[in-house]
């Protein structure tokens, strides 16, 4: 059994149950501003002094930001659907959506994109709502494998497509900021479900499609 097999299952357990009542622990404000001025200090800098002295606050706000992924449901965001395809069942494409997201081994960025296809089984789905799903995922401490199986399996689950790709392309702050320090490395995940798992003419034209 495949990593996008895996999460397929656990996807609405693990990030629907678990992260609503993770929300009603999370820590308020002052508690979290509190947490980052004893980082501040960790790195041997006065977290009292007059540039890190709003820091805190900022970091709050930005991590409500960062992490805003953990307040959306897939299965809401993908509710609105179109039937009206006059027959269309070719694959759809959305390449290069902007990715963000945070490593959960040492809270590093992660930047990329991401490229998503689906063949439709009857019904299709606002494009800009497959910008919002990579989006909802990504701003969440994450492992490239494990976005790249979710957002596939949202997909899955909410539209019940023929076939669904998700590829993504994404640099590591953890890999060039510390530790072997290398720049301009890049990791490439894939998940396939459905005809794209299994059609492998179907992988390599939307695989093409992406690199024109």
């Amino acid at each position: 059994m495949d990593i996008c097999e895996v999460e397929t299952r656990r996807a609405d357990v693990e990030d629907l149950g678990v992260a609503r009542l993770l929300r009603d622990v999370r820590p308020d404000r002052a508690a979290i501003e509190a947490a980052v001025r004893t980082l501040i200090a960790a790195t041997g800098d006065d977290p009292h002094r007059e540039g890190l002295a709003d820091t805190p606050a900022r970091v709050a706000r930005a991590y409500a930001e960062w992490f805003a992924g953990y307040d959306g449901d897939p299965a809401e965001l993908l509710s609105r659907t179109f039937g009206e395809t006059t027959g269309y069942d070719e694959p759809v494409v959305l390449r290069n959506i902007p990715l963000v997201s945070t490593c959960e081994h040492h809270l590093a960025p992660i930047t990329g994109h991401a490229h998503i296809a689906y063949r439709p089984n009857g019904v299709v789905v606002g494009i800009s709502k497959l910008s919002r799903l990579v989006d909802l995922f990504a701003r969440r401490l994450q492992l490239q494998e494990r976005l790249t199986s979710q957002i596939a399996a949202a997909l899955d689950e909410a539209l019940s497509p023929r076939g669904v790709g998700v590829v993504i392309e994404a640099s590591h702050g953890c890999m060039s900021t510390r530790g072997v320090n290398q720049h301009g490395v890049s990791m490439v995940t894939k998940c396939w479900l459905g005809e794209f798992k299994t059609d492998a003419a179907m992988r390599a034209e939307f695989m093409a499609s992406i690199r024109e």
